[in-house]
């Protein structure tokens, strides 16, 4: 390793102060924020919320202070199908439902994750991720998929928000504090040659105080309820007597079976047409494995596409930490130009963005339409879940090259892959839990 001169110190010092360029960035930097000014407004001016696939759907959603954004999406693709078949104007099913559902049985996964591996120190790598990870607001497709097969789902009428649903920072806090303290428990009485029957009981013991917990923080949600709602023709509805598992299976039926989860990751562990899953990765023990399929990019929005056109939309999950501008509602690489502002090189590859970890899925959104020019996208629709301050009344716009590097999964009906569909029934290759394909989107 070599230490840093007083003579490389001393050139540094001289090629910044004889630089224009970097002498006019400080001035601009010493008042304006960095993406400020670093803003192509030319760039910004040509994503234009205009396109020739624009699929009609409701006023967006608002997850607030809360990381559901992969709930919200998954709700709001089904809420579309709802809405249509009863001519309802606006509606939403019950994201906190969900979430409650998602923390409780998450609390388990965490704590037979624990017991699976309890003969390993605290500072094997596992076993510290487990305990990084924890149980926070974060999911994938399948794990919402997974959710609704056990639980089903209600209308937001019927099990509606909190102050801690929408605020969870909180609760999460408490929560995952509990969970390492029983961590702790349970780890010991494994050392002590504690009994299979002892050990469950105290973990049963401790997924009691959990639901009690939550049901504080979210109200106990509803065993029965009545679905209610007034069509666009301002007529009075109301079909009594369900459960949420009875309404899932009027209103989603077998459609998450149908869904498939796509991947672009075009790393050298990864071939295309492989399918993948993630070891410890999921919420519900004995619930259906995260599984992911592989394809090119071009495969990839080919899919996506075939599902737009037939007038459905899209549940996908992307890096929205690079170029974006929020208020505008837009994102796109060649939107700010930090290269020439900072004077670093700032490219990297998708493979290697995701191998050195500078990007990863991070939040999910709906795809709702995309403009084709001359056979090719140039320009996604988004409906996000942020409300509707920023953007387009809440609706995003992303470039086709943003697309490109920064959206990794999306989930589409068998159907729309066409021959790839066969791809699905390979046996997944197993990565290992801090695979970048296995983050949550929040």
């Amino acid at each position: 390793m070599q230490p840093i001169t007083h003579e490389q110190l001393s050139a540094w010092s001289e090629a910044y102060q004889q630089s224009p360029e970097r002498q006019l960035a400080t001035l601009s930097l010493s008042k304006a924020n960095l993406a400020d000014v670093a803003f192509v407004s030319s760039q910004a001016g040509a994503l234009r919320p205009k396109f020739s696939i624009d699929i009609e759907t409701m006023e967006v959603t608002n997850q607030k202070s809360s990381g559901r954004c992969w709930l919200f999406a998954a709700t709001n693709v089904l809420r579309e199908r709802i809405a249509k078949e009863k001519n309802i104007e606006f509606f939403e099913l019950s994201q906190s439902y969900l979430a409650f559902w998602d923390k409780f049985e998450r609390a388990n996964y965490f704590l037979e994750s624990i017991l699976k591996t309890a003969s390993l120190p605290t500072d094997d790598r596992t076993v510290m991720h487990i305990l990084a990870t924890g149980v926070h607001d974060g999911g994938q497709w399948d794990m919402f998929a997974n959710i609704v097969r056990k639980y089903g789902v209600v209308p937001k009428d019927a099990f509606d928000e909190t102050y801690q649903s929408s605020n969870t920072h909180q609760m999460n806090a408490v929560l995952n504090r509990s969970l390492k303290v029983e961590a702790v428990k349970l780890r010991g009485m494994v050392a002590a040659g504690a009994s299979e029957e002892a050990i469950q009981a105290e973990k049963n013991d401790m997924l009691g105080k959990v639901y009690g917990f939550l049901c504080s923080c979210y109200g106990e949600p509803p065993k029965t309820f009545d679905f209610e709602y007034v069509d666009k023709d301002k007529a009075y509805h109301i079909e009594t007597g369900y459960t949420p598992l009875t309404f899932s299976e009027r209103y989603v039926g077998t459609l998450l079976d149908d869904i498939v989860s796509i991947i672009h990751a075009p790393t050298a562990d990864k071939p295309y047409h492989k399918t993948f899953t993630i070891r410890l990765l999921g919420n519900i023990v004995g619930g259906k494995d995260v599984v992911h399929l592989n394809l090119t990019m071009d495969e990839f929005k080919a899919a996506i596409i075939r599902q737009l056109e037939a007038g459905k939309v899209v549940w996908f999950g992307s890096d929205v930490g690079h170029y974006g501008e929020r208020t505008l509602g837009l994102w796109d690489d060649s939107m700010f130009n930090f290269e020439l502002l900072s004077g670093l090189d700032l490219s990297i590859s998708k493979e290697d963005a995701l191998d050195y970890g500078l990007a990863a899925m991070d939040h999910a959104m709906v795809i709702t339409g995309v403009n084709i020019q001359n056979g090719k996208p140039n320009r996604w629709k988004i409906e996000n879940s942020w409300g509707d301050k920023n953007g387009t009344k809440g609706y995003y716009i992303c470039s086709d090259s943003w697309f490109d590097m920064y959206v990794f999964q999306a989930a589409v009906e068998r159907e729309y892959l066409g021959e790839l569909a066969g791809f699905t029934a390979q046996e997944p290759i197993v990565l290992e839990p801090w695979d970048p394909i296995g983050t949550l989107a929040d």
